[in-house]
């Protein structure tokens, strides 16, 4: 599964073991369990750290009025993290009184096993270094601000945290069936870079938009990216840009919609679309509507 979450685990075993070279992963792995969870060691984190996650923090929620949808400001506002990097087990109360979930700390990029198991169990991991200041705009790896401020809000929405305990054991299925490109194309157009209609307009949900500076007002004025009617079925078959704003975003009309059109068996998707050759990001179907921003 080639997504921001997750990295296949023949790569992931040969970036550790070659952590000293340029591009290995970036997290401590030495001291992670099995589940390669490790102690988030809270009070380890510098002030100058601190600091830049408030800087990162006021930068984001600035620009959320009128982008971000409602379930998501609702959430970030019941954590309570704007004064520095939070506490995953202060964290881990909110969540578990609203929806069950918990916070597990981890390294960075986790294998995809890993990774769905943790999510079928209600855990969502997230990495426990920071950025560098000299990476506040452009980061390659998920940090623990991208990781809580953009995916844990949403994660006390019941809808939607359901949707992500049911995506981890789909993973877990679509290992077993050859589908984990096709689910990895799922995950990025809705969990990282999903929009929705509101009824106040387009609005975002997607975790790698909210927690970016510059694609938050993209995705949402710009007319050169389309904006495309989600259906899971075209999701599966789309290939995606990791080094560019998208070319294409996906808007769902509710979460619920996004439950109930993800809820049914893959594996008839898998067998009929990976005979297909996947479609280009920019790509336009015909009788598909481009949906103005």
């Amino acid at each position: 599964m080639n997504s921001a979450a997750t990295v296949s685990t023949d790569d992931f075993f040969a970036k550790v073991a070659t952590k000293s070279d340029s591009g290995a992963l970036r997290g401590d792995y030495s001291k992670a369990d099995s589940r390669y969870v490790v102690q988030q060691d809270w009070a380890a984190y510098t002030e100058e750290e601190h600091a830049l996650w408030r800087k990162l923090y006021q930068r984001q929620l600035k620009l959320l009025p009128g982008r971000a949808c409602e379930e998501f400001i609702e959430g970030l506002a019941s954590l309570d993290a704007a004064d520095g990097i939070p506490d995953f087990a202060k964290a881990n109360i909110a969540l578990g009184k609203a929806t069950g979930w918990e916070l597990v700390a981890v390294p960075g990029l986790i294998p995809e096993q890993a990774f769905f198991e943790h999510l079928a169990n209600c855990r969502f991991p997230v990495s426990v270094w920071l950025r560098t200041p000299e990476e506040f705009d452009y980061i390659v790896e998920p940090d623990v601000f991208h990781d809580f401020f953009g995916h844990v809000p949403l994660l006390l929405n019941p809808i939607f945290a359901k949707h992500m305990q049911d995506y981890g054991k789909g993973g877990l299925k679509a290992m077993k069936l050859g589908g984990l490109d096709m689910l990895a194309r799922l995950y990025w157009y809705t969990v990282e870079f999903g929009l929705i209609q509101s009824k106040d307009g387009l609005r975002i949900f997607g975790a790698g938009i909210l927690s970016s500076g510059g694609e938050v007002e993209y995705c949402l004025t710009s007319d050169k990216p389309l904006r495309v009617a989600f259906n899971v079925e075209r999701v599966l078959q789309t290939l995606y840009k990791i080094d560019s704003y998208q070319e294409t975003y996906f808007v769902i009309n509710s979460f619920q919609q996004l439950f109930d059109d993800t809820a049914p068996d893959f594996t008839p998707y898998y067998e009929r679309i990976g005979k297909l050759e996947p479609l280009a990001a920019n790509t336009l179907l015909p009788g598909e509507s481009n949906i103005a921003p």
